[in-house]
């Protein structure tokens, strides 16, 4: 069957009608790239997904009250780094408005049409006016070729950039979908402290645009994790100007879909790769649940384990750390139907050890692209996750993150 997107190269820009820039408004100590702008040429169709964490940044519950007033319209996106803007009280709040405000001046819409996302340290007061002095040079930067430099300003410990870009066909016409994200550690999105972007140049209604991303991040950035942590900060915001001229519906909605979660995948596996002190991106597949909430319980506790993801950082194939973890997912689980999987490799099958395979195993997960499987013998469902390696390094990040 013929897949109903193409990868292309690119991101946030690549659909028509979209500029970005990214410029340095010394917000960051070491005057990196901190302040990203996103602009739709038009009024766009707008969704967006939010953290679940009760202590919500400022422009979250900003964003939030935008896309209300606005009933889902956004002219632009306003992104910084190096500050999360998050615990920071009512002058927080003011902030992130005086944020979106002066963008709106720039873009010349309602304020209540740009949408505002920060990341970086909890607690630490946003400089607006830097943002306020940042935004003219912002403003001038705007290109359709500038996605690549909105990208990296809004990195924070992450080792690189994360773009991807796709393309579909809807009736006659050609569709692009790309994205920008940011993550790197606290990461667990239910939706981490992660960011991301999409853009489309399809036109939906915004109920129908809604549901597409929801159902995309379900099995992309809501099946991350880095270390179990949910941010304050994290969001995926779509924006959807209609550009091409295609319209996606109840027909064309199942294309539109497969592009949007390949998007969305490429940039979820990006931040596992760029994981704090990662060295080895895992793909954790449960199997044999007693439903799709069991499985993917399973496998975030999995992927979740210190002992699990050490074992994998030091080669060992520890196979008694995933029944372990299987065991104790409060989830349906029979041991003598059980069995554990480290690639191909067969190290535990209905109630019984293959350390016979051992060796094999142990020579697999020198590779940086490990899989590891559990089947919990308890139903027919699967589910997976992908999770990377704890290192010594991430250690080191986080133990210095402040100081």
């Amino acid at each position: 069957m013929a897949l109903a997107f193409s990868a292309v190269k690119g991101g946030v820009t690549t659909p028509r009608g979209f500029r970005a820039a990214g410029i340095s408004a010394g917000i960051k100590a070491n005057k990196g790239l901190d302040l990203a702008l996103l602009v739709s040429e038009s009024p766009a169709t707008a969704a967006a997904v939010f953290t679940v964490n009760r202590a919500q940044a400022a422009p979250v519950v900003v964003s939030r009250q935008h896309l209300a007033r606005s009933g889902g319209v956004a002219r632009a996106i306003v992104v910084n780094s190096g500050c999360a803007n998050a615990c920071t009280g009512d002058e927080g709040l003011q902030a992130a408005r005086d944020m979106a405000a002066e963008t709106a001046r720039f873009v010349n819409c309602p304020a209540e049409q740009v949408l505002v996302a920060s990341t970086g340290v909890i607690g630490v007061a946003l400089p607006i006016e830097k943002v306020r002095s940042g935004l003219p040079d912002a403003m001038r930067a705007l290109g359709a070729d500038q996605g690549a430099a909105a990208a990296r300003a809004i990195m924070t410990t992450d080792p690189f950039p994360k773009e991807a870009a796709a393309q579909i066909a809807i009736g006659a016409r050609e569709v692009a979908i790309g994205g920008m994200a940011k993550g790197s550690g606290m990461i667990e999105p239910m939706m981490a402290t992660m960011l991301a972007f999409v853009t489309t140049d399809a036109a939906a209604p915004q109920p129908l645009l809604a549901r597409a991303l929801r159902e995309a991040v379900d099995d992309t950035f809501n099946a991350i994790t880095v270390d179990g942590e949910c941010s304050t900060n994290d969001c995926v915001m779509l924006l959807a100007n209609g550009a091409s001229g295609a319209v996606v519906d109840e027909t064309s909605y199942g294309a539109f879909v497969a592009g949007l979660q390949a998007v969305c995948r490429e940039l979820a596996l990006g931040i596992v790769r760029g994981g704090e002190g990662a060295t080895k991106l895992v793909t954790v597949t449960v199997t044999g649940g007693a439903s799709s909430v069991e499985a993917r319980r399973a496998a975030k506790a999995i992927a979740n384990s210190p002992l699990v993801k050490t074992a994998i950082h030091g080669g060992d194939p520890n196979w008694g750390r995933l029944i372990a973890v299987a065991g104790r997912a409060g989830v349906a689980f029979e041991l003598e139907r059980a069995a554990v999987m480290i690639g191909s490799i067969v190290l535990f099958k209905n109630g019984k050890p293959h350390d016979e395979a051992a060796p094999q195993a142990a020579a697999y997960l020198k590779g940086k692209d490990i899989s590891v499987s559990v089947d919990l013998g308890a139903g027919t469902v699967s589910s997976t996750v992908w999770t990377c390696d704890l290192s010594a390094e991430y250690v080191r990040i986080n133990a210095d993150y402040r100081t």
